[in-house]
């Protein structure tokens, strides 16, 4: 076992079980040799990585239909500068809306594992959570599929971030 999974992390912890003062709060170890902690590593870390080949999509998107946003780009392969090219667009709103809600999963992801979930359930929480969001770009970006694939993909990984928001404020509103 290398040096860096013995590391240990420890995060606050309220418990109501525990009667003590509000200015006190356990902590609850956390290692990342923990099945939890390491799927959320993964999940995490490939969910990274779908947001990074994106940009990549879009390139691709941009050299087939050689589109492209800067006259210097455009020149080598005799292409147009276009703003507006719907196949580009529809890409480049995938890319967005998974900045919009992949760093929200991140920090709800790591604040989840404080409350010391189920290992099995927060592992299907995160993998069923990566798969939504790859299912959406696949859905919305790469093979446009009528509604409701496109919802369906993108709700259930909301309802995943909702349901784990929930779960830590109730977790931790008894410390306040």
């Amino acid at each position: 076992m290398s040096q860096a999974t013995r590391c240990q992390l420890v995060t606050p912890r309220a418990r109501s079980d525990i009667k003590k003062p509000i200015t006190e709060i356990n902590m609850v170890p956390m290692s990342l040799i923990q099945p939890a902690v390491r799927s959320y590593i993964v999940y995490s870390s490939i969910l990274a990585l779908k947001v990074l080949g994106m940009s990549v999509l879009t390139g691709i998107v941009r050299h087939k239909k050689k589109v492209f946003a800067n006259e210097e780009d455009a020149k080598p392969t005799r292409g147009v500068v276009k703003y507006d090219d719907p196949d580009v667009e529809r890409v480049r709103r995938a890319h967005l809306n998974d900045l919009e809600n992949i760093p929200a999963f991140w920090l709800l992801g790591a604040l989840y594992l404080t409350t010391e979930p189920s290992a099995a359930l927060a592992t299907l929480l995160f993998r069923v959570y990566a798969a939504g969001r790859i299912a959406h770009t696949l859905v919305y970006a790469v093979k446009p599929l009528p509604q409701p694939a496109r919802g369906i993909a993108y709700g259930i990984p909301y309802l995943i971030n909702l349901f784990m928001g929930v779960k830590i404020v109730f977790h931790y509103i008894s410390a306040l």
